[in-house]
């Protein structure tokens, strides 16, 4: 029987989430045990999860990116305005 895994930007946006920063190497790594996806995939992920505002990234070196998880505040709700 086949399983179904999560698409790859939820699994990486939970794994962000869990440590708040990580490098795009760490990343790499907790892919590479549980499907194997490719450095071009997690460019793609990173890329729409930054257009989104649910991550933040910054170079580090020339290789080496990290990604932070942007914790976007609840907005608050006046009563009595249209």
């Amino acid at each position: 029987m086949r399983t179904m895994k999560p698409p790859l930007r939820y699994q990486v946006l939970e794994f962000v989430k869990e440590k708040k920063a990580v490098t795009d190497d760490d990343i790499m790594d907790y892919l590479k045990k549980s499907d194997g996806y490719s450095m071009h995939e997690l460019n793609k992920c990173l890329m729409d999860l930054e257009i989104l505002g649910a991550v933040s990234i910054r170079w580090v070196a020339k290789e080496k990116r990290r990604v932070e998880f942007v914790e976007t505040p609840l907005e608050t709700t006046r009563y009595g305005e249209g």
